[in-house]
Order: C-alpha cells, then sequence, then structure tokens
C-alpha cells in the first residue's frame, strides 16, 4: 500500500504539488500517492486530523492554514517556530512534526537556479504577510547583508523584523517609504493574486538586479511587468520556489533529496498556476 500525502488548502484546485511530487517520487522511486485535500476555512484541524488518523503520513500546508498548522503540530523545527507558520507536516515516532520549507525554497531557486547572489546584498521585501516571516530567516542565514520589509501597515512589517533581528539586520518602513538602494526586490503582496498591485514607485528598481515575485501564476504577474518595464535585468516568479520547498519536504518525509531542475523544465512551459 503507497504511503498517503497531501496539500490542505483552501482553495486548492489549482495546486501545482501534485504533478511536482509525482515526478519526484518516480524519480526518486517511491511507493506513494500525492493528492489535493480541500478543507473550509474554519475546518483545518478536523479535515487534517482525518487524514492522519486515517494512516496519511504527510501534508504541505497552504493558504490560508500555514498559522494553524504550527497550532496542530505537536512540535516545531527551529525555522517553522521563528515564523510562526508550517508548510510541511510529516509523522514521526515523536509526534507530528511541523516544518517550514519555505524560505530554503526561496533561497535555492535564487541561488540555484537564477544565479541571484543572496550573500552581502540589501533585500527589499514588498508586504508582510506569513510567507515572509518564513523566507527572512534563511535569506538572512544565507548571508543578506540587509533586509528591509516594507509594508502598507508598517506595525506588521516591523513585528517580522522585531522577531528576526536577532539574526541580523532587519528594519521595517511602510510601502511609501521603502528604500530605492536594494540590489534584490522580491515580491509578497498578495494582492498580486488577483492581478493587482499597489501603486509602486520605479525608483525603488533603481540599483536592482534582480526582481522576484514569490507569487506565480499562468502568465507574468503584475510585479513582474513592472519590473520588466522598469529595466531589471532578472525578473522571475515563484514556481522554482514552489518545487525547491517541495523537494525541502519531500526530504522530511522519505529520506532522499530530489533533483529539482528536471521537475521544473517539465512543468514550467504553459503550466504555471497560482496555488
Amino acid at each position: 500500500m503507497p504511503d498517503r500525502y497531501a496539500v490542505i488548502g483552501h482553495p486548492i484546485e489549482h495546486s501545482r504539488s501534485p504533478d511536482i511530487h509525482r515526478l519526484f517520487a518516480e524519480q526518486c522511486e517511491q511507493s506513494m500517492t500525492y493528492t489535493r485535500l480541500p478543507a473550509p476555512p474554519d475546518a483545518f484541524e478536523a479535515v487534517a486530523g482525518a487524514f492522519f488518523a486515517g494512516g496519511g503520513r504527510g501534508l504541505n500546508v497552504t493558504l490560508p492554514f500555514k498559522q494553524a498548522a504550527a497550532a496542530f503540530a505537536d512540535r516545531l523545527t527551529e525555522r517553522a517556530a521563528r515564523a510562526g507558520a508550517v508548510n510541511t507536516l510529516a509523522t514521526t515516532d515523536q509526534g507530528l512534526v511541523g516544518d517550514n520549507t519555505d524560505g530554503a525554497g526561496l533561497v535555492a531557486d535564487l541561488t540555484g537556479h537564477l544565479g541571484v547572489a543572496v550573500a552581502d546584498q540589501h533585500i527589499l521585501i514588498l508586504g508582510a504577510g506569513g510567507a515572509v516571516r518564513g523566507v527572512v530567516p534563511s535569506l538572512l542565514a544565507a548571508g543578506a547583508a540587509r533586509i528591509t520589509i516594507a509594508n502598507r501597515s508598517p506595525d506588521k512589517a516591523e513585528t517580522i523584523a522585531t522577531a528576526c533581528r536577532s539574526m541580523g539586520q532587519v528594519t521595517a518602513c511602510a510601502l511609501d517609504a521603502a528604500p530605492q538602494d536594494a540590489d534584490l526586490v522580491i515580491n509578497a503582496i498578495s494582492a498580486g493574486l488577483s492581478g493587482t498591485m499597489p501603486a509602486l514607485d520605479a525608483s525603488l528598481l533603481s540599483q536592482a538586479v534582480a526582481a522576484y515575485d514569490m507569487i506565480y501564476a499562468d502568465q507574468a504577474t503584475p510585479f513582474m511587468h513592472w519590473a520588466e518595464q522598469a529595466g531589471v535585468a532578472q525578473v522571475r516568479d515563484g514556481f522554482g520556489m514552489l518545487v525547491e520547498q517541495a523537494a525541502e519536504s519531500f526530504q522530511l518525509w522519505r529520506g532522499l533529496r530530489p533533483e529539482t531542475g528536471p521537475v521544473i523544465a517539465a512543468l514550467r512551459p504553459g503550466t504555471r498556476a497560482h496555488a
């Protein structure tokens, strides 16, 4: 009987995670199934609990359940505890462990696939949602010189900055006060999912060598269009991050690290979706 895994979220219909993990399983010769697990917004614990009670071995967790998953786990990895959010749940002899692989996935995509330096760079992050809590520690661990988190509500950005400041230089500001000297600009504003973005001054990109949208879609996002029009040399969406964070989850579950390059190449052309 194959081991059972799934991705849980709301909505979940467009998730590419089943395609990614199917290719990982084939590559690593693993006997496993991986499906979509829809859950109403107020029913994460019930749906996830039933999945594990029925023999499920692991879950990927997407919006809007990452914080609920952190409370649901029996214990958290250090990076999940720091993020206050979980995107991977795994059964172990010590109970259900919650991990956050988002930051590792982002760094791996930036440095491994795009050739974008993180070390010694000033990184500007637009937005202060749960995904940002997951990636800031990994960017600092990868050697970022400083990180500025700019958000419509600066208080929310400051909360994340305060939680991560022991690891390195992190500051917070309002969107309209964002600095213009960033080497890398990362978009984490979820409004981009609906095809909208706040009005941003192109001067924010004046020194950027790369612009990265953590969102991915069937076509270039508004942020990507904005960065391309500003003349940024490298502009990319977050599909590679999705595959890389999935590889981290797969390794936690199966003890094997799949090759991500072939999976990105197989799934990216004309197949990008936004969950």
